[in-house]
């Protein structure tokens, strides 16, 4: 059996997370504000390191694989700390990681990002390449200042959408350029992305009213159903498991086909010439 940090642990995708790792028979550190063992605020630098060092002692400085789940949607009013909390979080604490997860010899590190990154119309370039740079008290002002672009209408009842939809994108393509790096791809450790699309969580209810009926939610639910915490559970499970060996760098839609059917002819893209 091994040991698994998740962050998020006590709601959620989080938390359904790590009970299906803990009847696995696993030992799970579970991170988060509050009801875990690790107890940390990952929207700051200070966090993320506490968060780090616990885990670290922990685990005795081996890890079998990180889930970072946690994160905070667009009903959050402030977009700076949206973007510290989704994409410098997890990105700080999956760097401070990586050497544990090397020493397991086979470590295994998922995110959770987001289907809005592809399907919702605000995301922030610039605050894309501030945010894959490091530069964190830019991205931040830069998130504050691009808020105003976001029309009125949308802010009401989603005042971060832009923030949430820019920082889910720019963790999934720092899951696409940090996958292949000899530190990560040659040391064995392997990092891969789960994008949820509408799913029942305590976050998604607190951020929409919407969360009752899939055919008039905002985007198409092909399935015309919303997803559970399970079911991104399984396929977190599933990118941590010893025997998932040769699959890194990928971002996989769990979003009931949500994607799909915004966007059917982008994927696959062909290389240019």
């Amino acid at each position: 059996m091994g040991t698994y940090a998740v962050t998020g642990s006590a709601s959620g995708m989080g938390a359904a997370s790590a009970d299906l790792l803990a009847e696995a028979g696993h030992t799970v550190i579970g991170v988060d504000l509050r009801d875990a063992r690790v107890t940390a605020d990952l929207g700051t630098a200070e966090g993320r390191s506490a968060a780090v060092e616990q885990i670290l002692e922990a685990c005795g400085g081996t890890l079998d694989g990180v889930a970072a789940v946690a994160g905070v949607g667009s009903s959050m009013k402030d977009p700076a700390a949206v973007v510290s909390i989704n994409h410098f979080g997890p990105v700080a604490l999956l760097e401070g990681l990586r050497p544990a997860l090397a020493r397991s010899g086979a470590g295994r590190a998922v995110v959770v990002g987001s289907n809005s990154a592809t399907t919702v119309p605000f995301v922030d370039e610039r605050l894309v390449d501030l945010a894959l740079g490091g530069d964190e008290d830019a991205a931040r002002q830069r998130a504050r200042d691009a808020q105003e672009a976001v029309p009125a209408r949308v802010r009401d009842y989603s005042p971060s959408i832009g923030a949430y939809a820019t920082s889910k994108f720019a963790l999934a393509r720092w899951v696409r350029r940090t996958a292949v790096t000899p530190e990560w791809a040659r040391e064995g450790v392997l990092l891969n992305a789960v994008a949820p699309g509408a799913v029942l969580t305590p976050l998604m209810r607190e951020s929409t009213s919407q969360a009752s009926d899939p055919d008039s939610f905002p985007t198409p639910m092909p399935l015309g159903v919303f997803g559970e915490p399970e079911d991104i559970a399984f396929w977190v499970y599933q990118f941590l498991r010893p025997e998932a060996r040769f699959t890194t760098g990928s971002v996989l839609y769990v979003d009931g086909g949500t994607d799909a059917a915004m966007r059917p002819d982008d994927l696959p893209t062909a290389m240019g010439s």
